[in-house]
């Protein structure tokens, strides 16, 4: 082989074996849940203005009224959002108490979402500037937070809540329910 076919050759290879790993590592499974620096802790102190008379504000207290939560953190321009609403909506139809907070968004916005979207949530607290997202430690949208009786949270799943997922979540709530 001569030093030219090589000099061809070897950055080929290389770029061929970058974009191979590239794919592999898209189609390999995600952590979907993490241990956070919130995970065991209180929720942080929050007091977010309701969307609508039909949505009230959110604040911490209502996270420690005994009830096992989910608070899900998403946006009507959140395009994963949209994914992960049909499985918010079946936990919502087995139960399960889930608030909203709505992220950067209008409250005409969201009506529309959620008139096309469905709507799971108990209480809607509008985010306007992100100071919620952030002291929660959420790392985007979507993102949601089993939270439990006493306003600890448990487990923070990130990213859209897949089908499969549901099953895993109710079973979480219910270990929650323990606690």
């Amino acid at each position: 082989m001569t030093a030219r076919r090589i000099a061809l050759i070897v950055p080929l290879v290389m770029f061929l074996g970058f974009v191979a790993l590239a794919v592999y590592r898209m189609g390999a499974p995600q952590q979907r849940v993490i241990v956070s620096k919130m995970v065991g802790k209180a929720v942080p102190a929050m007091d977010l203005v309701g969307m609508d008379e039909l949505h009230p504000g959110l604040n911490d207290g209502d996270l420690r009224q005994g009830t096992v939560t989910l608070v899900n953190l998403f946006a009507s321009w959140c395009a994963p959002c949209r994914v992960e609403a049909p499985q918010l909506k079946a936990l919502a139809d087995k139960g399960v108490v889930i608030h909203g907070i709505a992220v950067r968004d209008t409250p005409e916005n969201i009506t529309a979402f959620l008139k096309d979207h469905g709507d799971p949530f108990r209480r809607i607290g509008m985010d306007p500037n992100s100071k919620a997202v952030l002291n929660l430690g959420a790392s985007g949208l979507p993102e949601t937070f089993l939270v439990d009786g006493k306003g600890i949270i448990r487990k923070q799943y990130i990213g859209q809540i897949r089908p499969e997922q549901v099953t895993e979540i109710l079973k979480d709530i219910e270990e929650a329910k323990g606690s």
